[in-house]
């Protein structure tokens, strides 16, 4: 079966309050960090609220796409609403792209122009940080029972953690030490870190908007499934995308043999198309135009390459 690999939170298996308050700690955190780095003078902690605020921002977003998704699909959106959070995701990132880039800029700038920095509030704010990192960790570790999403986004809040680690380590070493070159190398460690997840989530979500086929599947695979069922001559019109992040769509105009004997044999095939296409290529919904050799469409394409 096709293994479809996201980086999500895990939403799925945790409850909404429990995913609403980590929203709202996270926010809550992610304003500290603001606050404090503008106090102290620190582009690391504000580089480091960035990432936080990301991480809020995308919990946010899929406690806000779960609400809207229950709607279910209606006469204006027969596919429902789950590509809510696809556009609240695309207006996430492009903001984070920005900001990520002004980060690295003050970072260079900072090395040209040291300005001074407060060591203690440095810690301080870090160290608050790396409790609600922790305590966020421990949450969803604790109501994981062994969902590997669940899992994963145990993960990236103990990469966040270390990530707060770090800028408490560098305000040791300006506190102690006066080592003032460290904040803007912490910056721009984060900013990079920032601008390459986001880029890579970018891409995935304009993947997705433009109905691309899904990375890890193979059409040639998807076409050999369905051409490997009883009856079946051959595939064409062969088209996958992604709905969404979790749900696939398939349409395929499929060419398949006459059996005079077995009145349904159109429907059979059919299921045991649909259920194949479940069952290795994990594709719920299908569309399927069933035709009869010898009387099968062709698209203006084979004609044009037939009369050449």
């Amino acid at each position: 079966m096709s293994e479809h690999h996201h980086h999500d939170h895990g939403v799925e298996q945790v409850s909404d309050s429990v995913l609403l308050w980590t929203t709202l700690v996270n926010i809550g955190l992610s304003v500290f960090e603001f606050i404090a780095g503008a106090i102290a003078g620190s582009v690391a902690l504000m580089a480091d609220a960035l990432h936080n605020t990301n991480d809020a921002a995308a919990l946010l977003i899929a406690y806000v796409a779960r609400k809207i998704s229950r709607k279910g699909a209606d006469e204006k959106y027969t596919f429902g609403y789950r590509r809510a959070e696809l556009i609240g995701a695309m207006i996430q990132l492009t903001a984070l792209i920005i900001v990520g880039i002004y980060l690295i800029y003050e970072a260079i700038r900072r090395f040209f122009s040291p300005e001074p920095l407060e060591g203690g509030w440095i810690m301080a704010a870090a160290s608050v940080a790396l409790v609600v990192d922790i305590v966020t960790a421990w949450l969803l570790w604790a109501m994981s029972k062994g969902s590997m999403n669940v899992k994963a986004a145990f993960l990236h809040n103990i990469t966040d953690a270390g990530a707060s680690v770090a800028v408490l380590l560098g305000g040791a070493a300006i506190y102690f030490l006066d080592w003032s070159w460290v904040d803007p190398t912490l910056t721009l460690i984060i900013a990079g870190y920032i601008l390459y997840m986001s880029f890579d989530m970018l891409k995935a979500t304009c993947r997705i908007l433009m109905e691309g086929t899904p990375p890890e599947l193979s059409l040639k695979q998807v076409q050999a499934t369905m051409t490997a069922v009883a009856g079946v001559r051959s595939v064409h019109h062969l088209h996958v995308w992604e709905l969404d992040e979790h749900h696939t769509a398939l349409g395929a105009h499929v060419v398949v043999s006459r059996n005079p004997e077995d009145k349904n044999h159109q429907s059979s095939v059919r299921q045991e198309l649909k259920k194949k296409l479940h069952e290795t290529h994990s594709i719920a919904h299908c569309t399927l135009e069933l035709e009869y050799f010898g009387d099968q469409c062709v698209s203006p394409v084979e004609k044009l390459i037939a009369n050449e």
